[in-house]
């Protein structure tokens, strides 16, 4: 895909790329990232797996990536895929939520792990979590640990309501 087209790619599309994983263990947000990086190795290449979770970790380093609501949004700094490597949005949820020191203390319940190839791509899909997760009916389906279908489901009619708005 080329960098200018894929900053267009759906959340639904990255989210089915990077896939909905459940009771992920680890008691800290790196044990967490680490075991979701673990679920991706199909996706990346071996030698990207610690390069990712140290990126992700410096990031968090900075500031915590979670926000209110029991909601982490971890993800590098700086895009760090390569030509031939399909950004994707991967969805978790702990089995014992972590503290991720969000600004209301709660415990995130969810972590949406973005990797994408360019700070607009990034920048959209942030935008569109932002706001999905601001949604009652998206929210109740992500605290509960619905089914990844009806997950999916609920991305993908969010975003046509969002076509037929432009």
């Amino acid at each position: 895909m080329n960098k200018s087209t894929n900053c267009q790619t759906s959340l639904a599309q990255l989210v089915t790329r990077g896939g909905i994983y459940y009771q992920i263990s680890g008691g800290s947000r790196q044990e967490i990232i680490a075991n979701i990086i673990e679920k991706l190795k199909d996706k990346l290449p071996p030698r990207k797996n610690d390069v990712l979770l140290q990126a992700i970790m410096e990031r968090e380093a900075l500031i915590s990536t979670g926000i209110e609501n029991g909601i982490a949004l971890p993800h590098p700094r700086t895009p760090m895929l390569e030509e031939n490597e399909e950004p994707f949005v991967t969805i978790a949820f702990p089995l014992d939520p972590p503290d991720w020191e969000t600004p209301d203390n709660s415990k995130a319940h969810t972590v949406f792990l973005i990797v994408s190839e360019s700070p607009k791509q990034h920048l959209h899909a942030l935008t569109k979590i932002n706001f999905l997760c601001m949604q009652e009916k998206f929210y109740n389906l992500i605290s509960s640990r619905a089914p990844k279908a009806e997950i999916i489901a609920a991305i993908e009619e969010a975003e046509k309501g969002w076509q037929n708005t432009n």
